[in-house]
């Protein structure tokens, strides 16, 4: 099998090649219509847009994306061609509870404080079992889910609204101005999901009235081009890199590989169960990651593709 991958991926060198396949690494730029058309495979990242304009002509039968989204994919094009497509649910889902909890308590939030949490799956569960168990109060919100919180009430009651939804009709923009404007405790809010969840213009403006006290950003739109304006008022302002632990990158690396070639046998990190407000400070702090991308904001791209990857909390 021909298998092209995305070289930024980390640790999947020499896993394919054991198993007798044909790899050819190529930078995210370079994977076009014309390097994939005698392609079997493929494994990607978010920056791959795989649509018929990549796709179309080529022999690719399986693509497998390193990441837990999907909306980089056309899954409606994959699913009419007959091109299977698996991602990796959950795979970073630590690392941005990590994020979360760090960025919660860089901002001065501390055990009493409520968080409402919007989207309930596999990152919001872990935000909320370890938010909980350090003393924070809770408001979950996921109607798919049958879970109580609305937006309303979380606009009412939260001190931190974060979000952990996928991107699609329902919730772009959710993070917009009709919930900033409901917002009465001046929350902090932070979006570590997709950026278009979050209206750009609707948070600087929530920001400079100070309905909100302040905001922390890993997921922008327009990324890697990002709006400098949000990027000053932003206290946390991180190049999408909340789920860039060294447990989740193996994680993804090995549901990918898993996908290509289900006879490759690669552990999987376990997850910590709660771990403490300490625990999860000295694990990672974002303020180092913000200053940097507020020195060099047209360095977004490279400060992602070349981040030191974290380790979790224990």
């Amino acid at each position: 099998m021909r298998v092209i991958v995305e070289s930024h991926i980390p640790f999947i060198k020499g896993h394919l090649e054991a198993a007798g396949h044909e790899v050819i690494y190529l930078d995210p730029e370079a994977i076009t219509a014309d390097a994939v058309k005698d392609a079997d495979a493929l494994v990607i990242r978010t920056r791959t847009r795989c649509d018929a304009a990549l796709l179309e002509g080529s022999r690719v039968s399986r693509i497998a994306t390193a990441t837990i989204g999907t909306d980089h994919i056309d899954l409606g094009y994959c699913r009419r061609n007959g091109i299977v497509v698996n991602n990796a649910p959950g795979c970073n889902a630590p690392a941005v509870a990590q994020y979360v909890l760090s960025a919660v308590l860089a901002a001065g939030f501390g055990p009493g404080a409520t968080i409402g949490i919007v989207g309930v799956g596999h990152v919001g569960s872990i935000v909320d079992r370890w938010a909980r168990a350090n003393g924070y109060r809770t408001l979950l919100c996921d109607p798919p889910l049958g879970l109580p919180a609305s937006l309303g009430q979380i606009a009412a009651e939260a001190d931190v609204v974060t979000f952990h939804t996928p991107l699609d009709a329902t919730t772009r923009h959710m993070a917009g101005r009709d919930l900033f404007d409901a917002c009465r405790r001046s929350p902090m809010v932070i979006n570590a999901a997709r950026g278009p969840v979050t209206d750009t213009r609707a948070l600087i403006d929530a920001l400079g009235s100070g309905r909100l006290s302040t905001a922390a950003i890993d997921c922008w739109e327009g990324e890697p081009t990002i709006n400098l304006s949000l990027l000053d008022m932003a206290f946390i302002a991180t190049p999408h890199i909340a789920g860039y632990s060294l447990e989740g990158k193996r994680r993804a690396t090995a549901m990918a590989l898993h996908a290509i070639d289900p006879e490759l046998s690669v552990s999987l990190d376990p997850v910590a169960e709660a771990p403490t407000l300490d625990s999860i400070a000295a694990s990672y702090s974002p303020l180092a990651d913000t200053a940097a991308l507020k020195n060099a904001p047209l360095d977004f791209e490279s400060l992602r593709n070349h981040y030191d990857y974290r380790p979790e909390p224990r």
